[in-house]
Formats: C-alpha cells, sequence, structure tokens
C-alpha cells in the first residue's frame, strides 16, 4: 500500500466518522469544511518542514510562493 493510499484511507475514515456523527442530518458545505481542515496543517506543516521558508515551502507543495502567502494570511497563520 502506497502512502497516497494510506492517507486516502485517513480522509475515508474520517469522513465515515463525521457521517456517522451527523445521523440522519444532512451534510451542508462539506467541500469548505473538508478543504478549511485539510488545508490548514498541510500548510503549516510545509512551513515546518522548510524551516519557514517560503520558497522551500511553496515548491514543496506545488504552489506559487505568492499563492501560498495568501494562504497563509487567509488561515491566519504567522511565517
Amino acid at each position: 500500500m502506497s502512502k497516497k493510499d494510506v492517507l486516502e484511507d485517513c480522509v475515508r475514515d474520517s469522513l465515515a466518522r463525521y457521517f456517522e456523527d451527523l445521523g440522519d442530518a444532512e451534510p451542508h458545505d462539506m467541500w469548505e469544511m473538508v478543504m478549511r481542515c485539510v488545508e490548514r496543517p498541510v500548510l503549516e506543516v510545509a512551513m515546518e518542514r522548510s524551516g519557514g521558508n517560503q520558497s522551500r515551502a511553496s515548491e514543496m507543495l506545488g504552489i506559487t510562493r505568492n499563492t501560498l502567502r495568501k494562504k497563509l494570511l487567509a488561515h491566519n497563520i504567522r511565517a
């Protein structure tokens, strides 16, 4: 099993628990919820692993440095 598969399984398990917790209620804005829950820790880990270097973090993430800066601001993550 690849590391990607392990990560996908973790997401599936988390979503299964989310639906269990919802019970009969209908989910709303799932996309936004998942993206916000995932994006922040990904940004934080990239910044930690790059030693706070935005150029290295953006390369690691496959996004431009400008995009990284916008996302850090949006999530109120200090660079």
